[in-house]
């Protein structure tokens, strides 16, 4: 237990001052040189909250999920990677294949995305928002690091590993950055991130990836930012954005509709658990889209335009 707060604390001492510094930068790029409004004090505010509930919510859990890692550790028989630059490598190839799959489970179940959506309700796009937490993400987000125990890589590593990735998706959240040549072909880049946190149908449920952009493009969820010539100007935010959002529905308001679908009345059993466990936008009624059907639709508006 020692290590593991060795290693969080190492890469908070390192990271801290170094976001502080680009969170700067940021603000004053934006406001000065780009003449853009990337940050307000109610947006900022509210991503500093919902990263503050997540880190309680995962510091009050982390000895249970640890727990549970050391646990499947001790009876597995596979020995770790005896050599250190192949067994680190092949973590961080395979934390982030685990990872993907988890991201994309959060975008394509309901009751997931319940706990997802907060870290997509802003409608900016900046470095704090790299802080707007999923908030009781903590109590599934173990059980896909399981597999990972089970094939020898000790437990503290993966959550470190996991930890240091999530630098470089925080790092992805801005505008300020355009494409970035070759690395657009292999790794998660701003230009790629932003199509993930736009709502426009195109680009709803693409780029999935936190560090490696090679699991969207193997499974089918790539989507390159296009130009304004090419496609409609990126939307951040949600299909329908909260109005006048307070600190308890910013975080329980999927959860809250989530309730109200699946107890209206005269639905079938099959009916109730698409709305918990189809995706996002199901409805029995049509009355919702979901991703998929928003992205048919604008196909079939522009074949029929021209």
């Amino acid at each position: 237990m020692h290590g593991f707060s060795y290693h969080e604390q190492l890469l908070l001492l390192f990271s801290t001052p170094f976001y502080i510094i680009i969170i700067g930068a940021e603000i004053l790029l934006s406001n000065f040189h780009f003449h853009k409004k990337t940050y307000t004090l109610k947006d900022t505010l509210t991503n500093v909250y919902l990263t503050l509930a997540n880190g309680s919510v995962d510091f009050a859990f982390k000895l249970s999920y640890l727990w549970v890692l050391i646990q499947v550790a001790n009876h597995s028989a596979v020995q770790p990677i005896s050599n250190p630059v192949i067994y680190w490598l092949l973590l961080l190839v395979l934390e982030d294949f685990v990872y993907y799959w988890l991201h994309r489970l959060d975008h394509t179940t309901r009751f997931l995305w319940a706990v997802h959506v907060t870290h997509h309700s802003s409608q900016k796009f900046n470095f704090t928002v790299g802080f707007r937490s999923s908030v009781f993400e903590p109590l599934y987000r173990f059980i896909f690091f399981i597999p990972l125990v089970w094939i020898g890589f000790r437990p503290l590593d993966i959550l470190f590993m996991y930890s240091a990735t999530q630098i470089w998706g925080t790092l992805v959240h801005t505008e300020l950055v355009g494409k970035l040549g070759w690395l657009e072909k292999i790794l998660v880049t701003p230009s790629h991130h932003r199509v993930h946190h736009s709502s426009n149908p195109k680009y709803l449920d693409k780029n999935m990836g936190m560090f490696l952009i090679i699991w969207d493009k193997l499974f089918g969820t790539f989507q390159e930012e296009l130009s304004e010539k090419e496609y409609a100007p990126i939307q951040y935010g949600l299909t329908s954005n909260l109005v006048n959002p307070n600190p308890f529905t910013i975080i329980f308001h999927e959860w809250i509709q989530v309730f109200k679908d699946i107890t209206q009345s005269g639905l079938t059993w099959k009916q109730r658990m698409g709305y918990l466990f189809g995706p996002p936008g199901y409805s029995h009624d049509g009355s919702r889209k979901t991703s998929r059907q928003l992205e048919k639709e604008e196909e079939e508006a522009h074949l029929s335009s021209k």
